[in-house]
């Protein structure tokens, strides 16, 4: 029973996070729309810049607020432009990334533990630790990420969650050199 637990969540949990791969697609039109802002603001300063910063209709030197508006243009332009990036790079390095391994690791264990000659209360640890480790990591970069619940990153940290990933590996593996059966002939 054990091993069917975790090889459930993990299933359901991948649907959850793969879903996250939609999210990013549909945010690649807002990132062509701040990208195309950005070269339509910096080609006036690029213009200015390869004329020396003369005004192309008076040939007379830029004045200092001509110039400022340009920078100030091309920079909120830039700013705008690098911002829009930020959700799905956000997205991609924490909680899909992380969720999609995290899912598929329960899975695997799921199944090993259903094959292993081990006690009951040592798969239980095992199933829990992973089970736990998973939502206590990308968990709750999908609820700080992808919810904007920063909170969670304050009440329930992300350092804990691979830490106890990494016990439940640790342990996987002893429970496999102990409780997987010799076949020897």
């Amino acid at each position: 029973m054990t091993g069917k637990c975790n090889i459930v969540f993990g299933f359901f949990y991948l649907v959850l996070t793969a879903a996250l791969g939609p999210v990013m697609v549909n945010n690649l039109a807002d990132i062509s729309t701040a990208q195309a802002g950005k070269q339509s603001a910096m080609a006036p300063l690029q213009l200015a810049a390869d004329s020396d910063f003369e005004n192309q209709e008076t040939l007379e030197p830029m004045t200092d607020g001509e110039i400022a508006r340009a920078n100030a243009k091309a920079l909120l332009a830039l700013n705008t432009q690098l911002n829009s990036l930020v959700p799905n790079t956000a997205i991609k390095g924490g909680p899909h990334a992380h969720g999609n391994l995290e899912a598929l690791l329960n899975i695997a264990v799921g199944l090993v533990l259903l094959v292993l000659s081990i006690g009951t209360r040592f798969k239980q640890a095992i199933s829990v630790i992973f089970i736990a480790g998973t939502l206590l990591h990308s968990g709750v970069l999908y609820l700080g990420v992808v919810f904007g619940m920063g909170w969670a990153f304050t009440v329930l940290g992300t350092g804990i969650g691979p830490v106890l990933i990494l016990l439940g590996l640790v342990l996987a593996g002893i429970a496999s050199a102990i409780g997987i059966p010799n076949k020897a002939k």
